[in-house]
């Protein structure tokens, strides 16, 4: 795209009109000690994509799992019926064990249960887990709810853990809140944003 102005010179621009970035924070929340980090505003109809992304997610517990839920009725229960996959790869410090797996036990078939994002997040001051999540068309009355989630964590037996996630709510109705938790404990600190994603 061509971005002309009508100044002499550059030293004479006092403004610039570049197109707008697709992405837009919609919200951010940091924890401190919480329980959980829902979101129950901002995700309906005006994007068809929504990206979270997890920012140095530190559990109060160790060898916690960060866990999601999506809710139709903006946070009154989450409970949504989700069919889902997991794989993994993994490295450890001393470079003596990897491996590359899908895991049986971090998947749902038909399960309102809470999903498994990444397992094993240590919580010693320097252990976190990063990363992000798609959900597609939250607001779709006829299709389900398809996300996908990637992230890298600091495992508590100092390995290098990249978990890929991916699956759908299972329901046309309104997904309208998520929920993120730890298996254990609170989440000690982290921050998590709210992206809205246009599709053109």
């Amino acid at each position: 795209m061509l971005v002309k102005h009508n100044n002499n010179s550059i030293s004479n621009v006092t403004s610039v009109n570049l197109p707008q970035g697709k992405m837009t924070l919609i919200s951010s929340q940091t924890a401190s000690g919480s329980a959980s980090i829902s979101f129950t505003s901002g995700i309906d109809s005006t994007y068809p994509i929504y990206k979270f992304e997890f920012i140095n997610m530190h559990p109060a517990t160790d060898n916690a799992t960060f866990e999601f839920n999506l809710s139709t009725d903006t946070g009154s229960n989450y409970n949504v019926t989700k069919t889902t996959t997991h794989i993994f790869s993994y490295h450890d410090e001393a470079d003596t064990t990897t491996a590359l797996g899908y895991s049986t036990s971090f998947d749902l078939a038909q399960s309102t249960g809470n999903q498994i994002i990444t397992n094993g997040i240590g919580n010693g001051n320097d252990e976190s887990a990063s990363g992000s999540m798609y959900l597609f068309s939250p607001s779709s009355g006829t299709y389900v709810k398809h996300f996908i989630a990637t992230t890298n964590t600091y495992y508590s037996n100092n390995w290098s853990i990249e978990s890929f996630t991916a699956g759908y709510g299972n329901t046309t109705s309104t997904v309208d809140a998520v929920k993120f938790v730890m298996s254990s404990g609170n989440i000690d600190s982290g921050t998590i944003k709210l992206y809205g994603i246009k599709g053109d």
